[in-house]
């Protein structure tokens, strides 16, 4: 029997992340029928995940493939998942998937967004992006965010910043002022780079007053919902769990 794929989203007050995680998860699970998916979250939302790990132990379910719906690899996948991972019944062998990005996936579903916000593929060479993200002070993540950046504008638009909603620098109205001042950069569009609408997604859209185009968050796209299950199956294929409750 495959292990079961339990998606864990840090959770929010806004409904619309609850909502669109949930969304995310059964596109995935569309695309592998027979697949066992489900969602818990690390705060504010239920089913909590000590809950669902719970109620699969009670199923005699054995394996599990913990997949942390995060971009970077910061706070939350180093410490807290792994940490509420280890307090699982002691029936369950865990394994911890790669959290989503780095990947061409993601690339593909910012743009995705942009062309669905009006732009086209030719636009690209006149068109300045704000990559703009959630924030980390783990220097790893920053460092993620601005290669992704780099990857971002090697498929060919004009300029693209890194710009971020808390805790690092620079803040999307930043980032869109400066793309103005680039030489070529003849529109200044805003991606957000978050899964879920939420409060610092907010943030992102009020920052993006300044540009021409704004995105829309990343959400259920084909590409994220793929993207799942690739990160899935990767970790099904390890030689042993990354996080053994046992």
């Amino acid at each position: 029997m495959n292990p079961v794929l339990l998606v864990i989203a840090h959770g929010s007050r806004d409904p619309r992340h609850a909502a669109t995680v949930q969304a995310l998860v059964r596109r995935a699970g569309a695309l592998r029928p027979g697949l066992r998916v489900e969602t818990a979250f690390l705060d504010f939302n239920l089913p909590s995940v000590p809950g669902v790990l719970d109620r699969l132990a009670a199923d005699g379910v054995r394996d599990v493939v913990a997949l942390p719906l995060l971009l970077t690899r910061a706070f939350h996948a180093k410490a807290d998942i792994p940490a509420v991972l280890r307090q699982a019944p002691p029936s369950l062998s865990i394994r911890q998937a790669e959290v989503l990005g780095p990947s061409p996936l993601l690339i593909a579903a910012v743009e995705r967004r942009l062309y669905e916000a009006g732009l086209t593929p030719g636009d690209k060479s006149a068109t300045g992006v704000v990559l703009a993200s959630a924030g980390s002070t783990d220097p790893e993540a920053i460092a993620v965010i601005a290669e992704t950046a780099r990857e971002l504008r090697r498929t060919g638009w004009c300029s693209v910043r890194p710009a971020f909603a808390s805790a690092s620098l620079p803040r999307t109205e930043d980032a869109v002022r400066a793309l103005r001042t680039e030489r070529g950069v003849r529109r200044v569009a805003v991606a957000p780079y978050v899964i879920a609408p939420g409060r610092l997604p907010d943030r992102i859209a009020a920052g993006a007053a300044g540009a021409d185009v704004l995105a829309d968050v990343l959400g259920p796209s084909p590409e994220l919902a793929r993207l799942l299950l690739e990160r899935y199956d990767g970790a099904r294929a390890a030689q042993r769990p990354v996080a053994q409750t046992a």
